[in-house]
């Protein structure tokens, strides 16, 4: 009998879908769920997992990098009535020439949101899988309920397959000698696994725990083979955790990469919901779209020591591959963070970056396995000061902005005009100058090799725009008339084509891209009204696109339809055409600007943000991937799940009413 009791706002916004046995679309379809260290749990709806970073329990063990696959998946077993002849397998499985076991055909439903549920039917008998994240500790929690609706003997047997690798690699099975301990002092079926790439301790609430080693060879990720990496692994198992008995039955498994004992479910389930809230925004109304974007951006949003040791707060620019980078960061924080209302993380984060500032540089990203800075961008420093001016007009906390924040822009500052790493310096026009031919220090960065596929050493754009735009917030005013003047002798081209890209010794590059957009989109512009309202309609027309911008106009030389195949192919192809979403914010934040915030205009943006909203039920579900396909159907690619795509859909999204 259905229950009675209304769902609240939050449940109303949770993730569901039926997936009625069937193998499609829901292979294709990824959940993911975070723990604010880095961690995360994540997998395809039925449970195949289809990239090497899928897995139950991803671990941050220096937090929020140092990321090792503990736990890959459970290979579930079900046997009825005392036969044990007949196994019932709810796992599925890829490998090269076929799929199995074929679970999928007992799933009913899947749904997700503070945590991950799974519905079976196995002939009559019911089973409800759920996971659950620990929240800031790097445990995972999976309980199994059999409920057979009447008096039937039922035996599940639960293999857990223990990787124990670096979340880019994959495990296989030569040379490898695990090394395992079976039980431990408080009598509860557990086992720890563990060799040079870390452990990991299981322990169940239930059942037994027979040993016996064993490996399966040859797993398949079809994601990987599309991106032309290793793409198959060896799994071993240590053995078994056991539950068998009549009636209604539960067994809780745990997987924790330090020894545990047998957390509570109950306490766990609650600090989680205390943790994470109901992702509602704070004085505000909040529409299911928004509470769905605020619960995305949440899982973005992870603790970070300083450098002195502080506990504080980043955000990792996407999963499952992404650290923490600066440029990402800062770009994302207005939306994820101050649209929110989290204005203390906001400042957290900014304080965090502000005390790693060398040089006039923010750090760009942290080291995987080392945590060590590097500082090998030219906009991460000035997506900076823009964010910390963001965070005091949207707070109102000016103290923190004229004692923190203001001293670590003045450096940004002095150092862009000065000159700093990487040949950066402002040219006597007043113009940022960066870089060289062997170097890649935008946001668009791809590089095989020694091949820079977007080149753009010289004055960016876009850098430019932000420069204008940090010198007047730092008051700047006579070198900020001195830049604007510059920027529109150097940087505009015509009517048909707005801005150049970029200028190098004199030599405009007057391809199509999206980074023009910035000189209107920013609070403060270097162009008059004309050529504003010129650029938003040269955008508008060459590069928008239903889920974001193209990187690069269609009839353009080194245009790309396609994201696929080997890396030099896919980075070939990352910035010249491969739609990116997070642009768009910049695109609709201009388009509202020149056409001065009308309710007709606002209408407009939300029928052009809508396909994004609606993405956050067809990819990975409550997230925005990193990258499309330029050319129809945009097939989703990249990453699954991309910070600055969530944030700035949300920033628009909330301002948009939708």
């Amino acid at each position: 009998m259905p229950s009675s009791k209304k769902p609240t706002a939050s449940e109303d916004a949770a993730f569901t879908v039926h997936t009625e046995g069937q193998l499609l679309p829901w292979v294709n379809r990824e959940w993911l769920l975070t723990n604010g260290i880095g961690g995360y749990a994540g997998s395809s709806v039925i449970g195949c997992n289809t990239r090497r970073y899928h897995a139950l329990l991803c671990a941050a063990t220096l937090p929020p990098v140092g990321r090792v696959l503990a736990l890959s998946r459970i290979a579930e077993s079900v046997y009825l009535d005392h036969d044990h002849s007949v196994r019932i397998e709810l796992a599925v499985n890829h490998f090269r020439e076929t799929m199995h076991p074929r679970g999928e055909h007992y799933l009913r439903s899947f749904s997700l949101w503070q945590t991950a549920t799974w519905e079976y039917d196995v002939e009559g008998v019911q089973i409800t899988k759920e996971l659950l994240l620990c929240w800031k500790r790097n445990i995972v929690g999976i309980r199994y309920t059999i409920d057979p609706k009447r008096s039937r003997h039922v035996r599940m047997e639960l293999a857990p397959f223990t990787p124990l690798r670096d979340f880019h690699g994959s495990r296989h099975r030569n040379g490898v000698n695990f090394q395992t301990t079976v039980g431990g002092a408080d009598g509860k079926p557990r086992v720890g696994v563990s060799d040079a790439g870390g452990s990991v301790s299981l322990v169940s609430d239930a059942g037994a725990f027979e040993e016996y080693h064993d490996w399966w060879y040859g797993h398949v990720f079809p994601i990987e083979s599309d991106r032309g990496l290793d793409d198959n692994e060896d799994l071993f198992t240590p053995g078994r955790f056991v539950i068998e008995g009549d009636g209604k039955q539960q067994i809780t498994l745990w997987a924790s990469t330090t020894p545990i004992d047998v957390p509570d479910w109950d306490a766990e389930k609650a600090l989680l919901a205390r943790s994470r809230g109901d992702w509602s925004i704070p004085g505000q109304v909040t529409t299911k779209t928004v509470r769905r974007l605020v619960r995305g951006a949440d899982d973005f949003v992870v603790a970070r020591k300083g450098p002195d040791g502080a506990e504080g707060t980043t955000i990792i620019a996407g999963y499952p591959w992404f650290a923490d980078w600066g440029r990402d960061t800062f770009i994302s924080l207005p939306g994820l963070l101050l649209t929110t209302g989290r204005f203390e993380q906001a400042r957290q984060v900014l304080t965090t970056f502000g005390q790693y500032v060398q040089g006039g540089m923010v750090p760009n990203r942290f080291d995987d396995y080392t945590n060590e800075p590097s500082y090998n961008t030219v906009d991460a420093s000035l997506w900076y000061i823009h964010a910390a001016f963001e965070y005091a007009r949207l707070s109102g906390d000016k103290k923190t902005l004229e004692e923190v924040l203001k001293p670590a822009c003045r450096k940004i500052i002095d150092g862009y005009r000065d000159g700093t790493r990487y040949n950066i310096h402002a040219d006597t026009d007043g113009l940022i100058v960066q870089g060289d031919a062997s170097t890649q220090l935008t946001w668009m960065d791809a590089k095989c090799g020694d091949k820079a596929f977007t080149p753009r050493q010289g004055k960016p754009v876009e850098i430019n725009a932000l420069w204008y735009h940090a010198l007047v917030l730092m008051g700047e005013t006579a070198m900020a008339a001195k830049v604007a003047e510059s920027f529109r002798n150097t940087f505009w081209v015509s009517e048909s084509r707005g801005l150049a890209d970029g200028v190098n010794n004199g030599q405009q590059d007057k391809l199509i891209r999206p980074n023009q957009i910035f000189a209107v989109s920013l609070p403060n512009s270097p162009l008059n009204d004309e050529q504003q309202k010129t650029v938003v309609e040269v955008v508008r027309k060459e590069l928008l696109t239903p889920v974001g911008l193209r990187t690069l106009a269609r009839g353009e030389p080194g245009y790309r339809d396609w994201y696929s195949g080997p890396q030099y192919l896919r980075d070939e192809a990352y910035h010249n055409g491969t739609i990116w979403p997070w642009p768009i914010g910049a695109f609709l934040s201009a388009y509202l600007k020149v056409h001065k915030n009308t309710e007709d205009a606002k209408e407009q943006c939300r029928t052009w943000l809508q396909p994004l909203v609606d993405h956050l039920e067809e990819n990975c579900l409550g997230q925005i991937a990193e990258i499309f396909e330029a050319a129809e159907p945009h097939r989703p690619v990249g990453c699954c799940a991309q910070a600055w795509s969530v944030a700035e859909v949300l920033r628009l999204a909330v301002e948009l009413d939708m």
